[in-house]
């Protein structure tokens, strides 16, 4: 079983680009479920954000996995796979690995060491454990990222570094106003898990009023009520606009929200600048708004070009180290459960030649008793296990080292065994127990 990632994120890809592939919620379980329908598929977990979309997959084949992979996002994005390859990065079994981790971490992340990353890790794990997607191998591997993730923020200062996504593009939305942010007026679209974040943000740091709005009104009269804010009706929006100086768009819409005609219909008799924070994939403002005068847009690519520094080296230094070490200690888990299922092949395989000749000699001396039966049966079942325990015990330690793949292979070729290619063995503890 191969462990691969394929994915696009801020890094590679541009928001135009990152916003055809996203999944929204409601298209989560239909793409799961259609990547595990592929030839080469087994597990599938995916990750998409406002700044990333990332397959996490267990395949029976890397090529045949991954040509599987770009056809299912190719066909998500309306673009030939090829189209996409560009944009596109691939993490193959350690690599794989250690790019989960760092994901889970916030070193892989727009701002180094934000938190929230690890909730959108851990709700992406339960809808593919909801939608029956991830086996063995990606269970493994998503429970190890949360606990990577969790020991990073818990040993290291990272958190120090860290910041939300909402964090971040306040503080360049402040630099818009002399003053900066605090008693501006504030209006927040969306009442999902990111305009939440918006919100508590928008309280925490004295800004406001703040007025919140969404398409489905009961979320945002109870999040308005949870921090002193207003709820107003979506089809409040243009007047929302007029009395809002910050507007942080949050929403889960496959269309704009926030169109040119209304944006700008907003616009006379400003005296202020509009900030318009768009931290939604696909976006919530359309392009055309940037042009408008008196407005800023601040969206994803804004927030990739501005936020990178080299601020908190150390930090990010102690959590690579975690990392690395993780790594390595998952990464031989993974070869032992890789090579079990062929040793299990290989003390079948050992059963079925014992009886094959017991049966044999029970034709040839039919006078042995069934007490000297039992005997010799007792003393080759013996010499069978003491024969086969070194080298199966020292296969599993070879499997464990780097390049340790190849043992399994070999000990399948040198006894003719036929191991399933999904087989995933029942034997091999969870990460963290003893073996």
């Amino acid at each position: 079983m191969n462990l691969i990632v394929v994915g696009a994120s801020y890094k590679t890809t541009p928001v135009a680009m990152l916003e055809t592939l996203a999944v929204p919620a409601a298209d989560l379980t239909n793409t799961l479920d259609q990547l595990v329908a592929q030839p080469y598929v087994r597990e599938a977990v995916i990750v998409s954000t406002c700044n990333r979309v990332e397959i996490y997959a267990a395949v029976s084949g890397f090529h045949g996995g991954l040509t599987d992979i770009c056809s299912v996002l190719g066909e998500r994005a309306g673009r030939a796979p090829a189209e996409l390859a560009n944009h596109l990065y691939v993490h193959h079994d350690a690599a794989a690995v250690e790019h989960a981790f760092r994901v889970a971490t916030g070193l892989d992340s727009m701002v180094i060491g934000e938190a929230q990353i690890l909730g959108q890790l851990r709700d992406a794990y339960h809808a593919a454990t909801e939608s029956d997607t991830a086996g063995r191998t990606l269970h493994e591997l998503m429970q190890q990222a949360l606990r990577v993730g969790k020991r990073a923020h818990a040993e290291t200062g990272i958190d120090r570094a860290g910041q939300s996504v909402v964090t971040a593009a306040l503080d360049i939305a402040a630099s818009h106003f002399a003053g900066g942010l605090t008693d501006r007026p504030a209006l927040v679209v969306g009442a999902g898990a990111m305009g939440a974040l918006s919100v508590a943000t928008l309280s925490r740091l004295g800004v406001g009023p703040v007025s919140v709005t969404n398409r489905g009104a009961d979320r945002a009269n109870r999040l308005a009520a949870a921090y002193g804010a207003t709820a107003a009706p979506i089809a409040d929006l243009p007047r929302l606009l007029s009395e809002a100086d910050l507007v942080i768009a949050a929403t889960a819409s496959t269309e704009p929200v926030l169109t040119r005609a209304t944006v700008e219909a907003a616009l006379p008799g400003r005296s202020t600048p509009l900030v318009l924070l768009d931290l939604a994939v696909p976006r919530d403002v359309e392009p055309e708004v940037a042009g408008l005068p008196g407005v800023v847009v601040v969206d994803i690519d804004t927030l990739a070009a501005e936020l990178r520094s080299g601020q908190h080296a150390a930090d990010e230094a102690a959590v690579q180290d975690i990392v690395e070490t993780e790594v390595e200690a998952f990464v031989g888990w993974l070869r032992g459960a890789d090579v079990a299922p062929t040793v299990a092949a290989l003390r079948t395989r050992a059963d079925e030649v014992v009886a094959a000749e017991l049966g044999r000699l029970r034709q040839r001396r039919p006078e042995l008793t069934e007490e000297q039966r039992a005997e010799v049966a007792h003393a080759v079942h013996r010499v069978v296990r003491r024969l086969l325990h070194s080298p199966t015990v020292r296969v599993r330690q070879l499997a464990a080292e780097p390049g340790g793949d190849q043992y399994a292979a070999l000990m399948r070729q040198l006894f003719d065994l036929e191991v399933p290619q999904t087989a995933l063995a029942d034997d091999v503890p969870p990460l963290g127990e003893p073996r």
